[in-house]
């Protein structure tokens, strides 16, 4: 009999474990979700529905936001669904390419959200410290570049690391998570994932040097904001609740990592599917004066 080759793989339908321990209060969880996720699709739709049809609104700040938003459907999407069934099911299974496709929604959500808001950090760099020039760098053509880099380099990343788990033999079909996690089926494979590894790092070091790039915006910010009262009024207004959200994100992604790597809670593991968003349309509908005028105008118009 030969031996199973390194691009087959005999597993077509992957057990998730992480609810059994949770199943005794699956009705709550699921009345919780039930409530929770509506509402995080009613707060991201009703900014976006705000910036898209308010012209004023379509500067390079709100498009970025509207594009946060855009992106925070998009990876629970991935998530809760599925989640929801399995809360009301006994077996929670899912498909192998449900699974890729469940891998490659939410952690290209992930990165795409860290993409933005490093976009967001240059944006607001050029706003403050070249405010002169504003409008001849963020030009339409920029900003679409911008928004395209933001989407198309997590696809490309995580297309390349699905290919790579793609091409393993898996020896147990068990996910110790809640959803598709992918260093944990990289974990099931019967053959070295060093290569898996070696790009993942790499993945790793990119976004890292978005931190850097955020991290050196902050600098020349804090710099000039010192200088002047009204960029000081600005960094405020426009900054901190960027800061907030870089630092959720931040945060939400190291719990997904520790989870993944030392058995973390699961609920922590969770963090960047529940926090961000919900956090990112309050923070930015609440805090920016234009958007939420726009928004309170809408619901006074609807009355």
């Amino acid at each position: 009999m030969q031996p199973p080759l390194e691009n087959e793989s005999s597993v077509l339908v992957f057990t998730l474990s992480g609810l059994n321990e949770t199943m005794e209060n699956r009705y709550v969880f699921f009345s919780f979700t039930a409530l929770f996720y509506p509402l995080m699709v009613f707060c991201n739709v009703t900014v976006i529905f705000t910036i898209i049809s308010h012209k004023k609104l379509h500067e390079p700040m709100y498009l970025f936001i509207c594009n946060l938003c855009v992106n925070g459907l998009f990876g629970t999407s991935g998530f809760y669904p599925k989640f929801m069934y399995d809360l009301l099911s006994y077996d929670h299974v899912i498909s192998y390419d449900g699974c890729m496709i469940q891998i490659f929604v939410i952690y290209s959500s992930a990165l795409c959200d860290f993409s933005t808001l490093t976009v967001m950090a240059y944006d607001r760099y050029v706003a403050i410290c070249r405010p002169l020039e504003y409008h001849s760098i963020m030009t339409n053509q920029r900003v679409l570049q911008c928004i395209l880099f933001c989407w198309l380099t997590p696809f490309f990343c995580m297309s390349v690391l699905i290919i790579l788990i793609a091409r393993l033999t898996l020896c147990d079909s068990t996910i110790e998570k809640l959803y598709c996690e992918i260093w944990a089926v990289a974990k099931l494979s019967c053959f070295s994932t060093t290569l898996n590894n070696v790009f993942g790092y790499i993945v790793i070091l990119a976004y890292f040097a978005h931190a850097v790039l955020i991290f050196c915006s902050y600098i020349h910010l804090i710099k000039k904001c010192m200088k002047s009262i009204e960029s000081r009024h600005k960094f405020i207004q426009t900054c901190v609740p960027h800061l907030l959200s870089l630092i959720n994100v931040t945060t939400a992604l190291l719990f997904d990592v520790l989870y993944s790597r030392y058995g973390l809670s699961i609920i922590l593991s969770l963090e960047f599917l529940i926090v961000p968003p919900i956090l990112n349309p309050l923070v930015y509908g609440l805090n920016f004066p234009e958007i939420r005028k726009k928004i309170l105008w809408i619901i006074k118009a609807s009355k």
